[in-house]
């Protein structure tokens, strides 16, 4: 479907009508909703094969666990490079490369027992998942229309969270039984399977615009609402992914649940996440500041009662649950959002967009590290998230009282 230039563009069916009411989502952002999936498990997946990974590459699991670390570095600083890189080229055929690139660095991975190797293929894949999600959430948004712009980005945030519940657990049981790089084989012929269907559903209307230029990607970044809005993903996803990276701990060694509860409670989790994009992404068009502040207050009385009961086990199943629902809740309103600030056609706006998600990422997984690492130990861990969540009130506060103004600086591009 064709793009408009203006701010907020109008999405057309087949025969130039669009009804945001009853409009159905295209097929492609269905299509790339399932690459998200695939996307999603591969990053997540590493988690739950750390020690299977360290015992065949020879390494130790803190040595394994920079697979996890270079892969969010590689969405950090590839992700807006590749969204520069590839702004003049076309969304189709850029959307198809990331795929087979993506496809080729399992492939590597799954082929050597060199751990550089496997380090190296790790960012070349995660520069690939992050080109995709540059281009894919712009294609996603534009085909779905401005009215139903969050309930795209849920339908391709829950390919992720669909990857939490499914992909990371049955992935890891497959690891288990035919060795971390069964996955990475399976993952490999999945991406190149997607790509195909990619080539038969996407339009080839979906290319980039004619005028696109890095100046005017550049005049987007201007906007101070828009680096709120990467604050607020930063922190809201350092306060629960920080919490969530060192579940097994806090689940095993504090609230004494056996190991093989562990994954059960992973899913549930993941249940909770997927649920939560669900909700966002329904509610998110017409009450988007609502649910983020349901989102972030969710997560503060979440961490408060982890810190305090999260050694009881009933107390710590309920809330890692409740966390992953209310952590997801908030996420395709604030792709959403930079989307609206940054204009339908923002590609590296949106690039960096993601590359804040894996900010929040770094910062949650580091500080959490720390803690655990502290005399606080497993308790210390919750005790970062209630600050970070805390933290994150601050620049949703702001996105909330500017919303009506912003609202009408885009009305005024608009005419």
């Amino acid at each position: 479907m064709p793009t408009t230039q203006k701010l907020p563009p109008v999405a057309a069916d087949q025969n130039g009508v669009h009804t945001p009411e009853r409009q159905r989502l295209p097929m492609v952002v269905w299509m790339l909703g399932v690459v998200a999936f695939v996307m999603g498990t591969t990053e997540l997946i590493v988690a739950g094969l750390l020690p299977q990974v360290a015992a065949s590459l020879d390494v130790s699991i803190a040595q394994a666990g920079l697979l996890i670390t270079v892969f969010a570095l590689g969405m950090v600083i590839g992700t807006p490079v590749m969204a520069v890189a590839t702004l003049r080229l076309p969304r189709k055929a850029t959307l198809i490369a990331a795929l087979l690139l993506f496809a080729v660095a399992h492939v590597v991975a799954a082929s050597t027992d060199v751990f550089a190797v496997v380090l190296v293929a790790r960012f070349v894949a995660a520069i690939a998942t992050g080109t995709f999600w540059a281009i894919g959430a712009v294609v996603a948004a534009a085909a779905a229309g401005p009215e139903a712009g969050a309930k795209a980005m849920g339908i391709m945030v829950g390919g992720v969270t669909l990857a939490t519940v499914l992909g990371v657990p049955i992935g890891t049981a497959a690891g288990q039984v035919l060795g971390w790089q069964g996955p990475f084989w399976v993952l490999a012929i999945l991406a190149a399977g997607c790509a195909v269907l990619l080539w038969k559903v996407l339009p080839r209307a979906e290319n980039a615009e004619p005028g696109a230029n890095l100046r005017a990607e550049f005049r987007r970044l201007r906007s101070a609402r828009l680096w709120t809005i990467y604050a607020a993903t930063a922190l809201i996803q350092a306060s629960f992914i920080g919490v969530y990276s060192y579940i097994a701990p806090q689940l095993t060694e504090r609230a004494g649940i056996a190991q093989a509860i562990v994954p059960i409670i992973m899913i549930a989790y993941g249940i909770g996440a997927l649920a939560g994009t669900t909700l966002g992404g329904r509610f998110g068009d017409r009450h988007p500041y609502t649910v983020i502040g349901v989102t972030v207050s969710g997560l503060i009385v979440t961490m408060a009662v982890l810190l305090v009961g999260g050694g009881n086990p009933a107390i710590a199943t309920v809330f890692f649950t409740l966390m992953g629902l209310f952590g997801f809740a908030g996420t395709p309103i604030l792709v959403s959002e930079a989307l609206r600030t940054a204009g339908p056609d923002g590609v590296l706006p949106i690039a960096l967009s993601n590359s804040f998600f894996n900010v929040g990422i770094a910062i949650g997984s580091g500080l959490g590290g720390v803690a655990l690492a502290s005399s606080f130990a497993e308790q210390g861990v919750p005790g970062i998230g209630l600050i970070l969540a805390a933290a994150a009130a601050v620049p949703c506060i702001v996105l909330a009282l500017t919303a009506k103004k912003a609202t009408q600086s885009a009305a005024a591009l608009k005419s």
